[in-house]
């Protein structure tokens, strides 16, 4: 039968774990011993760096969605909200609501994400993410944070998602033009919702596909990417 581990031993493996705690800087770990079945003394294994990384902690997102507001919110613009609403109600967040802290938008606030949908124009939609996106880091308190937009994407098939980084080019895209010129070149990172594209690329009938009521089964495909948004969500809240 084996003996408890001694305190010499106790000792050598809290050298190990502060080995690596330096070794990961940012990750917290815990290690423990037990005793085997064996007749020789055991000490549970290292947690390995793999490991270390899965034990990070969460940055603080904001996410944001842009499109248009009243009678074109049921358009193909505005995936971006469509999609952002099915997360909150597939993640049981509270209702979209009004905030004296968050203005220019709605917000829902859960325990993983802070969510947040822009109620002005597409093409104006940058001065209403870059308040709120002062207002999310006045009130991290030093946290880690990261602004995340999601967005209408015509280069990729409906209810594709696609992750770029926000200095990507807008292709276009009004709406994230607005946002890198409020947001004065800094970093941040886009979702774009794919909603397909037109056969003709003459801009007034792109102009046309955007803002035309979503069918249901559009509106299913958009709903459904919540899935694949809630996954990169995640993925980048992890760094």
């Amino acid at each position: 039968m084996s003996q408890p581990s001694s305190p010499d031993q106790n000792q050598n493996l809290t050298r190990k774990q502060r080995r690596q705690l330096r070794l990961s800087q940012d990750f917290a770990q815990t290690l423990t011993s037990s005793d085997t079945e064996n007749d020789s003394d055991s000490l549970a294994p290292s947690i390995h760096i793999p490991q270390l990384l899965s034990m990070a902690t969460p940055i603080r997102l904001l996410v944001c969605s842009i499109g248009n507001p009243g009678a074109y919110l049921n358009t193909l613009h505005s995936a971006g909200h469509t999609v952002l609403s099915a997360l909150a109600s597939s993640l049981s967040y509270p209702s979209f609501q009004k905030s004296r802290i968050y203005p220019n938008g709605l917000v829902s606030i859960g325990s993983d994400f802070t969510l947040w949908q822009s109620t002005s124009l597409m093409n104006v939609s940058g001065p209403g993410v870059a308040s709120a996106w002062r207002h999310f880091q006045k009130e991290s308190r030093g946290e880690d944070t990261r602004l995340v937009v999601v967005h209408d994407e015509l280069e990729i098939a409906l209810g594709q998602v696609k992750v770029r980084p926000g200095t990507a080019s807008a292709k276009g895209h009004n709406g994230l033009k607005s946002i890198g010129e409020s947001l004065g070149g800094k970093d941040y990172m886009r979702i774009g919702v794919g909603i397909g594209r037109p056969e003709s690329r003459d801009k007034r009938d792109v102009a046309d596909y955007v803002l035309r009521k979503m069918s249901m089964v559009e509106r299913g495909r958009i709903e459904g990417a919540a899935g694949k948004v809630e996954v990169e969500l995640r993925r980048l809240s992890q760094g």
